[in-house]
């Protein structure tokens, strides 16, 4: 029987609550780090844990009371300068949030938690008795993977060891030595040679040792943790909203009701008979009226799953800590954009893969502090998640100012590898050698390190941003740094487009690429280095058929042209004719995805018609789409 019977929706808006509370209290203590004297972080941190403690007690968990309380109780002592906040102390704070993040996860399964990790209160009480932090600890800190017992690495996983020296140019030090770096830093630091969670926070990471014993949600039995059962269960089921925008969506409501009512008044006099002008005008205006009213009401309803990507972001800054830390390096994660709003779906879906590009740029990415400093860099790396809106499009970086990848590397390992032959790789430019790196199977089946090689593979970090209509972009430079560009839709509901028709069949374009329409003369087509251009105010654009792009035969030459303009290139589509414009709602085909179509919608007419994915239809124009397909399926939708 629950130990919550009767306060179930208390305890999850206590949960709802905390959880973003102790978000917020983990990248305050990664600021604090940096800033050990700032007194107004020193106090917000000890008021969140107050508050936890607070709701806890009121839940009678009187286990998070007391390890909220021993927290509480340091950073106290912290404000009031009885304490100096070295490293070692901050590792025993970073478990002791670990440990309160974890009972939560106990909360959510509404069950009482169990006693934290003895070692945590020890090295708590210790610090606070003025023990040198690591006195407890030190005994219990288990050493990195032993190198006589290396782990399997799981079929198909990377191994970022060999990645690493593939694309750096460099050899990466041996599997021992790696190991042997993680035991220096933890025979220089006891107690956090592997913070609490430092990889087991990460996902599909295993964990590391704990530094502290046994973690709180372990269990006889090998049961999972609690708290990673609850973010499984729960995570789709809720959404926060801002009450403006439910406001908006009632006023809207209300309008299209009092709409509705004058056209169904209207429609009343018409079928007495009354067909005057004046009653036509007025049935003109009550169906633009409510035409603009649905409209609004859409853009309404889809802003309310609209979610800041900051609740994604605010996790990373704690991960990457932990994990520089653990290999001994000095790295800080700078955030931006976090105020910019995704599709909530699509925040559940990034997780893993953003999550995976940062621990690979503080794993390999960027060099150790002495490296960086030969290299005349500053001993501090940086790596940057930044989020922005670009027209229907959210564009995230993940940036990084480490070694770099060499193109060259790349081609040679693949070749080596026999995933691609050597006639192949000399014909690869540079971007798409660096994007050998997403092939699956651009790894071999190797020994690992504790952090190495234990996340998904680059080629499955593409497939899931493939399947939220994304598409990924490296760029790199050896001795400076990488950047991986994401693009993704700014939702997957809605999209306006451009319909346009090859004979009679109506094709929808993304209307955000669309620049110009124009009349195409066949006497205007000029022949550059064998392909058929037009010029437009000076600009030289490449003529492309539509019909040729999908793999149709050319039965008459194209009457128009689309001026789209995509990141990459600007040319003219061509087409027989449109069929206007319309808001697209998105639906996917269930069981395949040709390639080059994003999804289908419905007209208002009922007929249904293929959404174009033109990035994708233009990454090789040596390879059609299967429209054939597409077009069959649809029998089907």
């Amino acid at each position: 029987m629950s130990d919550f019977a009767g306060m179930e929706d208390l305890l999850q808006d206590f949960l709802q609550e905390a959880h973003d509370l102790l978000s917020d209290v983990d990248n305050k203590l990664v600021d604090l780090e940096k800033m050990p004297d700032d007194r107004s972080l020193l106090n917000d941190i000890f008021r969140g844990f107050h508050t936890v403690k607070g709701g806890a007690g009121f839940l009678n968990a009187s286990e998070l009371v007391t390890l909220c309380h021993l927290t509480e109780n340091l950073f106290d002592r912290l404000r009031n300068g009885e304490l100096e906040l070295t490293p070692e102390l901050m590792d025993i704070i970073m478990a002791a949030t670990k440990g309160v993040r974890d009972m939560f996860g106990e909360l959510g399964q509404m069950v009482l938690p169990q006693p934290a990790d003895p070692e945590v209160i020890a090295a708590l009480q210790g610090a606070l008795t003025g023990e040198a932090p690591g006195a407890h600890a030190a005994v219990e800190a288990a050493p990195a993977p032993a190198a006589a017992q290396p782990a399997e690495r799981v079929s198909g996983e990377p191994d970022w060891n060999e990645l690493h020296a593939a694309v750096t140019g460099e050899a990466d030090v041996a599997q021992g030595e790696v190991i042997t770096k993680a035991e220096t830093v933890a025979a220089q630091v006891p107690v956090a040679a592997a913070p609490a969670g430092a990889v087991a926070a990460t996902a599909g990471g295993a964990a590391a040792p704990s530094p502290f014993g046994r973690r709180a949600t372990d269990r006889p039995g090998g049961q999972p943790s609690a708290a990673r059962r609850t973010e499984e269960r729960g995570r789709e089921n809720t959404i926060r909203v801002d009450t403006s925008r439910l406001d908006q969506v009632l006023n809207l409501s209300g309008e299209i009701g009092l709409t509705k009512n004058r056209l169904t008044s209207l429609r009343a006099d018409i079928l007495a008979g009354k067909n005057d002008s004046e009653t036509l005008h007025a049935l003109d205006q009550a169906v633009s009226q409510l035409d603009l009213l649905v409209s609004d009401l859409q853009n309404s309803v889809m802003k309310t799953r609209m979610q800041p990507i900051g609740r994604l972001f605010q996790k990373y800054p704690r991960i990457a800590r932990d994990l520089a830390r653990q290999l001994g390096k000095d790295v800080e994660l700078v955030l931006a954009g976090e105020e910019t709003e995704v599709d909530k779906t699509m925040i559940e879906d990034l997780a893993d893969p953003l999550i995976h590009l940062i621990r690979n740029a503080v794993d390999h990415g960027v060099e150790m502090p002495l490296e960086r400093q030969a290299a005349g860099k500053p001993q501090k790396s940086l790596v940057r998640l930044e989020a922005r809106q670009e027209g229907d499009h959210i564009v995230l970086i993940i940036a990084d100012d480490g070694k770099g990848m060499s193109a060259e590397r790349i081609r040679a390992k693949a070749v080596e590898k026999g995933l691609i032959s050597e006639e192949e790789a000399n014909t690869l430019d540079e971007r798409q050698s660096l994007n050998l790196i997403f092939l699956p199977g651009f790894s071999t089946k190797s020994q690992i390190s504790d952090v190495s090689g234990r996340g998904v593979g680059m080629d499955v970090v593409k497939t899931n941003i493939q399947k939220l209509n994304g598409a990924i972009e490296i760029r790199s430079e050896p001795g400076k740094g990488s950047v991986f560009i994401i693009s993704l839709p700014l939702t997957l509901a809605i999209l306006p487009v451009l319909l346009v028709l090859l004979g009679d069949q109506p094709f929808a374009l993304p209307l955000s690429l669309v620049r110009e329409i124009l009349p195409i003369e066949q006497s205007r087509i000029q022949e550059v280095g064998g392909k058929e251009t037009l010029v437009v105010r000076g600009e030289v654009l490449p003529v492309i058929s539509l019909a040729r792009l999908l793999g149709w035969p050319l039965e008459r030459y194209p009457e128009y042209g689309v001026f789209m303009q995509t990141a990459e290139r600007s040319f003219i589509l061509g087409v027989d004719s449109f069929a206007g414009r319309d808001d697209a709602v998105i639906k996917s085909l269930e069981d395949f995805r040709p390639r080059g179509v994003a999804g289908v919608t419905t007209l208002s007419n009922g007929q249904i018609v293929l959404i174009l994915d033109m990035k994708e239809l233009l990454a090789d124009l040596g390879q059609h789409a299967d429209m054939g397909a597409a077009m069959r399926a649809l029998e089907f939708v």
